[in-house]
């Protein structure tokens, strides 16, 4: 490795296992490895995008800090979330993704040498843009249990410190799909604000939830308002994958800084994408932006695999679109029963190897992209392979 801060950042194996799935070219191979999903984004999205391929202004660099219309429709969205207003003008900045919006916030958030909350299992790429911030993840295990993933709350709040610059959570998170609540705010309120942290809420998978429940929202609380930064993206909850649009709400104090980091690195986003996201955005406010009953689909997908698997070692998830199972328990490593599957069963799964200190035990299976009529023969796969 040449340079010092790649020592520690491993890859995420989504890649590695995507591209041996896309090389097999095999049409009954299962893809539950990577996050797409074949669920079709909103229709009023499609169409504005088609248009703004002939618009000028969709043809530019300006605004940097992303289109009037888009910033005003984030900030809207992320205020019914939370329960509070923003002004889109100082407190919202649009980013090319969420993943974008993350590493832009932690670079403007997370002095060298400084540590970062997470809750884990978590995505690799979470923890990978930490430490290319130059940040020091301290991890906060969320629990299996026969229910479903946990965190304890005064856990949470206990790893917040002196050496702590933020606590980056995302619920439902990714991979395991567990939920954070009032308990979690309530338990951060004190130890982030005597230290001083932020709060960097990663909201891409915040209404996919599967208990029909309305988000919790960290900034619904008067305590830490002032000190959450809101990262949202178009990709998983609108479908919006390839629009690479996201957004980043924050209060004013931080934006400046944010916005700043934000012209040292991606500069700006898709301008024929912008027009499309917002007016998603506009529609999320009546509904009708399709995320209930997609979050339906993906929740019958879950069950379907659950119902299959149900000899195995699965984690129920509470949201989003992955299930993780404990290969360990099976005498086996991730990365030994994602090969057996793929060899013997033609099912892409991912190890979980560097998604935390406990994600090697772990393989994911993404439900979002395959049909739940295509999910019917998986415990016929399984058995097959493992």
């Amino acid at each position: 490795m040449s340079v010092s801060r790649l020592r520690d950042i491993p890859g995420i194996g989504v890649d590695t296992i995507g591209a041996a799935a896309d090389a097999a070219g095999d049409p009954d191979l299962l893809r539950l490895e990577n996050l797409d999903t074949d669920l079709r984004p909103p229709q009023l999205a499609l169409d504005i995008t088609r248009a703004q391929v002939d618009a000028d202004d969709a043809n530019s660099y300006l605004p940097f800090a992303g289109q009037a219309g888009l910033r005003r429709a984030a900030a809207e969205h992320v205020g019914r979330m939370a329960g509070r207003s923003y002004d889109p003008a100082t407190e919202c900045v649009s980013v090319a993704g969420g993943l974008n919006g993350i590493v832009n916030v932690l670079l403007a958030t997370v002095e060298p040498g400084r540590e970062v909350v997470l809750t884990e299992p978590i995505y690799a790429g979470l923890i990978n843009r930490v430490r290319l911030a130059g940040g020091v993840p301290r991890f906060v295990r969320s629990t299996p249990t026969s229910e479903g993933w946990q965190v304890d709350p005064d856990e949470l709040a206990a790893a917040v410190g002196p050496a702590t610059a933020a606590v980056l959570v995302m619920s439902p998170a990714m991979p395991s799909g567990v939920v954070l609540d009032e308990r979690h705010w309530q338990a951060l309120d004190e130890p982030v604000v005597r230290h001083g942290a932020w709060i960097v809420y990663d909201a891409a998978m915040e209404r996919i939830r599967f208990d029909d429940r309305a988000p919790s929202h960290p900034a619904s609380h008067p305590e830490l308002a002032a000190r959450t930064i809101t990262v949202g993206s178009a990709s998983k909850e609108l479908r919006l994958i390839g629009w690479r649009v996201g957004w980043v709400v924050a209060p004013e104090p931080i934006m400046a800084d944010i916005h700043l980091v934000g012209l040292s690195n991606v500069v700006c986003q898709v301008g024929i994408a912008q027009q499309a996201v917002a007016s998603a955005l506009d529609a999320s406010g009546n509904g009708s932006d399709g995320v209930a009953e997609a979050t339906r689909t993906w929740r019958q997908r879950c069950d379907r695999i659950l119902d299959q698997l149900h000899d195995y070692p699965c984690v129920r998830p509470h949201g989003g679109w992955s299930l993780l199972i404990d290969t360990a328990e099976l005498g086996l490593t991730a990365a030994e029963a994602s090969d057996r599957l793929f060899r013997r069963g033609r099912v892409a799964a991912t190890p979980m190897d560097g998604w935390g200190p406990t994600g090697g035990r772990y393989l994911r299976l993404v439900y979002a992209n395959e049909p739940v009529e295509r999910l019917a023969d998986i415990g016929e796969r399984f058995r097959a392979a493992l």
